[in-house]
């Protein structure tokens, strides 16, 4: 049942995590149509499905990694008790989302930041697909950018590391990153009243109760283990 609600929560993550998809995406979705030659913008579907599975399975790996790393610590130290410590710190940043996602608190934007000396290295490998020569050029540009420091990856990487494996962790962020493909979709430019309706203040602050409620009925899962 846990494994259940911890994809739910992912897949949950990425859709109400609209608002701050068009934030931290705008600048990377006009990088992205400006390099689709103008004789392909009939094919931009293509494109967009292309790059977005490079990003998802980005997501599924980092999944894995984070997933099996966590399995491994738990085996080898504390065992549940390790997971129920991971579960609540699971809670707390489903809470820090949920303030960061209504424009609450902005606490989420430091852990972004401890991304960034790794994306100073990748960000000038995507420049070496663009433009693009077909569609297949955007998949390793949307890998790449699956790397993008972002407060609302991170939180549903701790989802991948109470998975209890790797390949349960790959699934929690394939999940997630489904959850956000309507908002990248909608970014780039097939679905403009939906990224409208995304974007709007109500819906954002709607996501960001959701998500508070969700991380304090994970801090009450956690808790009720310890007692």
């Amino acid at each position: 049942m846990s494994t259940q609600l911890d994809a739910w929560a992912a897949l949950l993550i990425g859709f109400l995590g609209a608002g701050h998809c068009i934030a931290m995406c705008g600048g990377v979705a006009a990088a992205f149509s400006m390099a689709i030659p103008k004789t392909h913008r009939r094919w931009q579907w293509a494109y967009l499905l292309s790059y977005n599975a490079g990003r998802i399975l980005s997501y599924s790996l980092a999944g894995a990694l984070v997933g099996g790393v966590f399995a491994s610590i738990a085996d080898v130290s504390m065992g549940k008790q390790a997971l129920t410590v991971l579960r609540l710190l699971t809670g707390v940043m489903m809470i820090l989302l949920g303030l960061y996602l209504a424009r609450w608190w902005f606490f989420l934007l430091h852990l972004e930041k401890l991304g960034n000396g790794l994306w100073r290295h990748l960000k000038p490998l995507a420049a070496r697909f663009i433009p693009f020569k077909s569609p297949l050029a955007a998949f390793p540009f949307g890998m790449i950018w699956g790397w993008l420091p972002c407060g609302l990856v991170y939180s549903a990487l701790t989802w991948s590391a109470v998975s209890g494996g790797a390949l349960e962790g790959a699934r929690v962020m394939a999940l997630f990153g489904l959850g956000t493909l309507p908002t990248l979709l909608a970014l780039g430019g097939l679905a403009g009243q939906l990224r409208h309706w995304l974007n709007h203040p109500r819906f954002r602050k709607f996501s960001g109760m959701l998500l508070i409620l969700y991380g304090l009925f994970t801090l009450y899962q956690a808790a009720s283990l310890i007692y």
